[in-house]
């Protein structure tokens, strides 16, 4: 369907009204909220990372919530296997010919929103049954490919890395997640929000406010957004200074051991063009690469052993990409 000018304020109004909703439960993460928003419009998986008790999994389920979409919530444990998340077949009976055939079961992953909690609690054999369904938006068994419903949105958490008992994703598995996004500690009057609202009788409702075509409609949308090719030249020349055999910079070749894939561009774009329009604009600006730049980097650009003894991170890494890289000019 063409979207009309009326089309798009009616689709661009609800972007608010959906926020609104997850704050009815969320105290504060305001930042975090946007950056999921930003991952929804542009159709990309999100890894939410932070300590036990921020609410990671309570924002996404509040989100479905406020989403006129199907839900499934996934508990990732070491015993999880595969098929607990992609199906399997079983064994049925044709009882007007008792012929014997087999039936794939689908499972959890046959949802719009995937919660995928604590991801990093389960092995790499487990954590791979997401890989194409993440990239590809089908899954494939017994020879059999079922496509999954669009819009298709993956949702994970996960408890930092160096906590006991979790298995670290894959540089090839966090690479499909558009966003890696931290979360920190409230502040003091959040956190007293939190508990003055978490310890009584008080229960919000939450309206659903957005429905599956909307959200295509605005992925669409995204795409419409204009970029000056002299920011798409500032992305490429910012990709391809996360790598240390080619990168001009000193603190890169220093630091990293492996930069960032082509990927890292097309995602760092598309993100960029979905802040614009969150912020109502249909151009991209210098402001929506540095706000990205960050989530969009932070688990593609892998370290070497120096920087993890010295406590730099990629994060530090973006910061002077974006400090010593020079913008256009035009802009």
């Amino acid at each position: 369907m063409e979207l009309t000018e009326n089309n798009v304020k009616a689709l661009l109004a609800k972007l608010p009204q959906l926020k609104n909703e997850i704050q009815k439960v969320i105290v504060g993460q305001d930042a975090i909220l946007d950056e999921l928003l930003v991952a929804f419009l542009a159709g990309g998986h999100c890894l939410l990372e932070g300590v036990p008790g921020l609410a990671k999994t309570l924002i996404v389920k509040t989100m479905s919530q406020a989403l006129h979409l199907s839900f499934r919530r996934i508990q990732f444990t070491p015993d999880l296997m595969p098929t607990d998340i992609i199906g399997t077949e079983i064994l049925e009976e044709d009882h007007a010919t008792g012929k014997r055939f087999f039936k794939f079961n689908k499972g959890p992953l046959f949802a719009n929103i995937i919660l995928a909690d604590e991801i990093n609690r389960t092995p790499p054999k487990t954590q791979s049954a997401l890989l194409e369904a993440m990239q590809e938006f089908e899954v494939t068994y017994g020879g059999q490919t079922y496509p999954l419903d669009k819009p298709f949105f993956i949702l994970a958490t996960q408890n930092p890395i160096e906590q006991a008992g979790t298995y670290p994703l894959p540089e090839a598995q966090l690479d499909r997640f558009l966003l890696l996004i931290k979360m920190g500690y409230p502040t003091e009057q959040e956190e007293f929000e939190v508990l003055n609202r978490t310890t009584g009788t008080q229960k919000a409702d939450i309206n659903a406010v957005i429905n599956a075509a909307d959200i295509q409609q605005a992925q669409a949308l995204v795409r419409q957004v204009n970029i000056n090719d002299d920011l798409i030249k500032y992305v490429s020349l910012m990709i391809r200074a996360t790598r240390p055999d080619t990168s001009q910079v000193a603190y890169v070749k220093e630091w990293v051991r492996w930069g960032a894939g082509p990927r890292a561009g097309q995602a760092l774009i598309l993100t960029a063009k979905a802040r614009a329009l969150l912020k109502g604009r249909y151009a991209v600006i210098m402001e929506d690469i540095h706000a990205m730049a960050p989530s969009v980097l932070r688990h593609r650009i892998l370290m070497n052993f120096k920087a993890e003894a010295e406590g730099i991170t990629s994060d530090k890494v973006t910061a002077e990409l974006i400090r010593t890289i020079d913008r256009p000019k035009t802009i």
